[in-house]
C-alpha cells in the first residue's frame, strides 16, 4: 500500500508540472476554438534552439566522460528502437481493418523519438532535482535512426513479397515452374532495401541535424559561456511555448483518427507506456551493470515512450510512400504525444521513485 500510495502523489505531483501545465492548455484552448495562432516559422527557430542546446548539454558531457560509460545505455536505445517497429508489425498489423504497411509506418514513428517529449522530460528531472548524466540526451540518434531504417526496410521487404505473390498469382502452373527461378531472383534483388540513404535522410532532418550540431560544438569547442548565457536560460520558456502549440496540435489532429481504424487510438494510447517500460527495464539492467543512473533510466524510457513529430514524418512519408499519413501521423500527433509527455513522464518517474531508485 505504500508502494502505490507513494506512487500516486509522486504522479500527481508531476502532472502539475509548468511542462505539463502548458501542454494541457494547449489542448483546452483549442477544444474551446481559440483562434490563437502562433507562427510555424517561431516554432521552427524554437525546436532549433531547444535541441541545439540539448546536443550542446551532452556534447559538453562526453567530452567530459568516461565513454564507455555510454556503450551500454547506447545499445539499449538501439534495440528499444528496433524492437519498436517488430512489436507493432507483430500486433498493431495484425488488427482488424489496420494495413501492414501503415502499421509498419506506425511502429516507425514510435519507434522514432521526438525531441520535444525528449526536452519536457529533461526538464521535468531537473525540476524535481533528479540526477542524470548530461550526455543520457545523446541517446536520441541511437534510437530514432535505427527504429526509421527499420521500419522503411520492413515495410519495403513486406510490400516486395507481396508484388511478388501478385505476379506468381497470374501464371499458369507451367508459367510457374519455368520462372518461378527468375521471380526468385528478382525478389531477392529488390528485397535489398539501400540503408544508407534512409540513415543520410534522418540525418538531414531538422530535429537530428539540430541535435547533432549541438553535440559537435560541445564534444569540439568550448561553447560553454554562449550556453550559460544564452540556451540554458531560455531552454524552459521556449519549452513552455512549444507545449502550448503542441497542446493545440495535438486536438485539431485528432479529427484525422477518424479515417483511421480506431485500433489506432488503442495502439497510441497503450503503445508510449509498453514501450517506455521495455526500455525502463533494460536501463535497469544498464543501472546495476555499468552505474547508468535512475534519472537515465527515466529518459530513455521517456525517449522511448515517444513518438517522432519533427524528422520521422517526413522520413516514412519518403521511404514508405504507400502508407496512410492520416494513420501514423494521426496517431502519433493527436494521442501518442500527449500520452507520453502528460502521463508517461510523471509515471516513469513516479515509478522510479516508488522502487527508491531516486
Amino acid at each position: 500500500m505504500d508502494f502505490l500510495s507513494l506512487f500516486v502523489m509522486d504522479f500527481v505531483q508531476q502532472l502539475q508540472s509548468p511542462t505539463l501545465a502548458f501542454l494541457i492548455g494547449g489542448m483546452i484552448i483549442a477544444a474551446l476554438g481559440s483562434e490563437l495562432v502562433i507562427p510555424e516559422s517561431i516554432c521552427t527557430i524554437i525546436v532549433f534552439m531547444l535541441l541545439t542546446k540539448i546536443g550542446l548539454t551532452g556534447g559538453i558531457a562526453i567530452r567530459n566522460s568516461n565513454l564507455a560509460d555510454m556503450v551500454l545505455p547506447m545499445i539499449c536505445a538501439v534495440v528499444v528502437g528496433i524492437l519498436v517497429v517488430f512489436i507493432a508489425r507483430y500486433t498493431l498489423a495484425k488488427l482488424p481493418k489496420v494495413k501492414v504497411v501503415d502499421a509498419i509506418a506506425t511502429g516507425g514513428l514510435f519507434g522514432a523519438v521526438s525531441g520535444s517529449t525528449m526536452a519536457a522530460g529533461l526538464t521535468v528531472l531537473e525540476e524535481q532535482k533528479v540526477p542524470f548524466e548530461a550526455w543520457a540526451g545523446a541517446l536520441y540518434p541511437f534510437m530514432d535512426i535505427p527504429a526509421l531504417v527499420t521500419a522503411i526496410v520492413v515495410a519495403n521487404i513486406y510490400l516486395n513479397k507481396k508484388k511478388l505473390k501478385a505476379a506468381q498469382a497470374h501464371l499458369t502452373e507451367e508459367e510457374y515452374l519455368s520462372k518461378q527461378e527468375y521471380l526468385s531472383n528478382q525478389g531477392a534483388a529488390n528485397n535489398r532495401v539501400k540503408i544508407w540513404p534512409i540513415i543520410e535522410e534522418s540525418l538531414r532532418g531538422p530535429a537530428l541535424s539540430a541535435m547533432l550540431l549541438g553535440l559537435a560544438l560541445g564534444i569540439f569547442t568550448r561553447p560553454e559561456s554562449v550556453y550559460k548565457g544564452f540556451y540554458d536560460p531560455a531552454f524552459r520558456g521556449l519549452l513552455s511555448i512549444l507545449m502550448l502549440v503542441m497542446g493545440m496540435e495535438a486536438w485539431s489532429r485528432l479529427g484525422e483518427l477518424r479515417k483511421v481504424a480506431q485500433w489506432y487510438v488503442v495502439y497510441s494510447v497503450a503503445a508510449p507506456f509498453v514501450h517506455g517500460l521495455i526500455a525502463f527495464g533494460l536501463g535497469m539492467i544498464a543501472h546495476y551493470v555499468a552505474g547508468f543512473s535512475m534519472g537515465g533510466v527515466v529518459i530513455l524510457a521517456v525517449i522511448a515512450s515517444s513518438s517522432s513529430d519533427i524528422s520521422g514524418p517526413p522520413t516514412l512519408r519518403a521511404g514508405i510512400p504507400s502508407a496512410n499519413p492520416s494513420a501514423y501521423i494521426g496517431a502519433s500527433t493527436a494521442i501518442g504525444t500527449p500520452i507520453a509527455i502528460g502521463l508517461c513522464i510523471p509515471f516513469f518517474v513516479g515509478l522510479a521513485q516508488a522502487i527508491g531508485g531516486l
